[in-house]
């Protein structure tokens, strides 16, 4: 693919692009499935304990269809929304495909979620369906969260004392599956939610014809080729492990792996190595824990690319990475409503030097600028300002706005809609390169994972105990960004130990395994506007310089 693209002009590889996934007949399981080689793998499956399994394009086009037909018997049928509450498998890959034969749309749910994060989600797009792990299962249950009545059906790849439908029994059923269905490029194909600092989770509905941004940054951020052996270690339960971990594969025809066991720096260095992956993508936490380990590789690497995404990466990872990957990691900007927008380019036809601590140059098919602060004009060279999309100059662009709320939609671009508004702050050097400065809100990204205040200080402040919360981010070593609460007590309870402990679980168990905080800071007051609205960036400040002042 990368051979092509060097022979055309990158404006006819996306208006190709285009061509293909806008198309009035576009048909997803067809794109992603159906033409490719039955012979092919598509993907090496590696259990935890290090055993694998292939599965090939042909032996996913047969499973998914017996999984349509049962699922079409089951009432669901083109713009329906089914959602995933599993990890990564092959009942996993097997699922989307028959979602997207269907005509249906898939809803990804994180597997670290507690029920109420889960039923937001379901009540939200409407499911009418969720398939799950077996490990899963009980968060379904009805309960605080989960309506007894509830509107959705569960599948479940347990077998044993479940009165859910099993996903076994439903693959055993070889109910006739319906001729795919070919939906067209504006039709939805995903509905996925991100969190910002204030309010509930945001619905992104993506339609088909986003997955020509997606193809086009697998090739030119990823540099993709046919013989690339691929591996995306995030986790598809959010934007980049799924638009760029599934289906970069899918589109693109290329090998992919997909482990199933959880993240260690030993499984990882194990599998770079034993089986022979080309091109690797992770966010920059798995690289500083890779540094950190300081674990060597048991067999030579035959890594030709590596990418980080999901949050900044700092200098220093590359200066380990050169040594001890014999690759320089690229360093790619985007977003859940987008794809990835500003890359350190892979691919020979677009690629240039790297500066350390860039962001890199726009993706062919955006056109990127920063705008100033006080007006929507383009900043001066090296102003810092708003970074934004020329939208009449981004055919990539595919975003219209969040799922019934006009509000949030209007704070993404600006009035006159000329411009899709990032959310976050940079500056454009004399030579094109894009440097990232802050973020515009509060957003957390801990270990690649976006994190909203907002739903952390939900779940912590319906604790019994709390009167009043609010919720940072601070620097950690190895997961960038950690996040820490500050707590003002009801009357009568005393801060201790055992309550910061308490409400570390209670956050686990109300919203998500993996977004508790790491210290609470217990406090007599938080401080507010004259409104009364908790001004996090004084916390934020103050807790730097804390921090600052130990380090001496």
């Amino acid at each position: 693919m990368s051979n092509s693209i060097n022979a055309i002009s990158t404006d006819e590889r996306i208006a190709t692009l285009l061509a293909r996934y806008a198309s009035p007949d576009a048909c997803a399981a067809d794109l992603l499935c159906d033409r490719h080689d039955p012979a092919a793998l598509v993907y090496r499956i590696i259990a935890g304990d290090m055993s694998f399994r292939d599965i090939t394009y042909g032996e996913l086009r047969t499973e998914s269809e017996h999984l349509a037909g049962a699922l079409h018997a089951l009432g669901i049928g083109a713009g329906d929304r089914v959602a995933t509450l599993m990890g990564k498998s092959r009942a996993y890959l097997v699922t989307l495909v028959a979602i997207w034969r269907l005509g249906a749309v898939h809803v990804p749910l994180f597997t670290a979620f507690a029920p109420a994060a889960i039923a937001y989600r379901l009540l939200g797009s409407q499911a009418k369906a969720v398939v799950c792990d077996a490990a899963q299962q009980s968060k379904l249950a009805p309960g605080a969260d989960i309506p007894v009545d509830a509107p959705w059906q569960v599948i479940t790849t347990g077998t044993e004392g479940t009165q859910a439908l099993t996903f076994d029994a439903l693959m055993a059923s070889r109910a006739p599956a319906p001729p795919r269905v070919a939906v067209g490029g504006d039709a939805p194909f995903i509905h996925i939610y991100t969190s910002g600092t204030t309010g509930n989770p945001k619905g992104v509905v993506v339609p088909l014809r986003a997955l020509a941004a997606f193809h086009a940054y697998a090739e030119f951020g990823h540099g993709l080729r046919p013989d690339d052996i691929f591996w995306c270690a995030a986790d598809p339960g959010w934007a980049y492990g799924l638009y760029f971990g599934i289906l970069a594969t899918l589109m693109t025809g290329t090998k992919g792996i997909l482990y199933e066991g959880g993240f260690s720096p030993e499984a990882t260095m194990a599998i770079l190595a034993g089986h022979g992956v080309t091109n690797f993508a992770a966010a920059p936490t798995v690289y500083r824990a890779l540094r950190s380990a300081d674990i060597t590789a048991p067999a030579p690497l035959s890594l030709r690319r590596a990418s980080s995404a999901g949050e900044p990466l700092t200098p220093d990872v590359n200066a380990w990475a050169e040594t001890a990957l014999g690759v320089t990691v690229h360093d790619h900007y985007g977003q859940t409503e987008a794809g990835m927008l500003i890359n350190n380019h892979h691919n020979p036809a677009v690629a240039r030097p790297i500066k350390a601590g860039s962001m890199g140059q726009p993706m062919p098919g955006w056109t990127a600028v920063v705008l100033r602060e006080d007006s929507d004009t383009p900043a001066a060279v090296n102003e810092v300002g708003r970074v934004a999309m020329d939208m009449a100059q981004s055919p990539l662009a595919w975003f219209q706005g969040y799922e019934g709320a006009p509000a949030k939609t209007a704070e993404k671009f600006t009035e006159d809609r000329a411009w899709y508004l990032t959310g976050d702050v940079g500056r454009m050097d004399e030579d094109g390169y894009f440097h990232f400065s802050s973020r515009d809100d509060d957003v957390i990204i801990m270990a690649g994972y976006r994190i909203g205040p907002f739903e952390v200080e939900s779940a912590i402040a319906s604790h019994a105990c709390v009167a009043e919360t609010a919720v940072i981010a601070v620097p950690d070593e190895v997961r960038g960004e950690v996040i820490e609460a500050f707590v003002v007590l009801n009357p009568g309870h005393v801060a201790s130990p055992e309550l910061e402990r308490e409400i570390q679980q209670w956050v686990k168990t109300n919203f998500a395994a993996h977004a508790y905080p790491r210290t609470v800071h217990f406090a007599e007051t938080l401080p507010k506007t004259p409104s009364g609205k908790i001004q996090r960036f004084i916390l934020k400040q103050q807790r730097q310089q804390e921090l600052a002042k130990s380090a001496q």
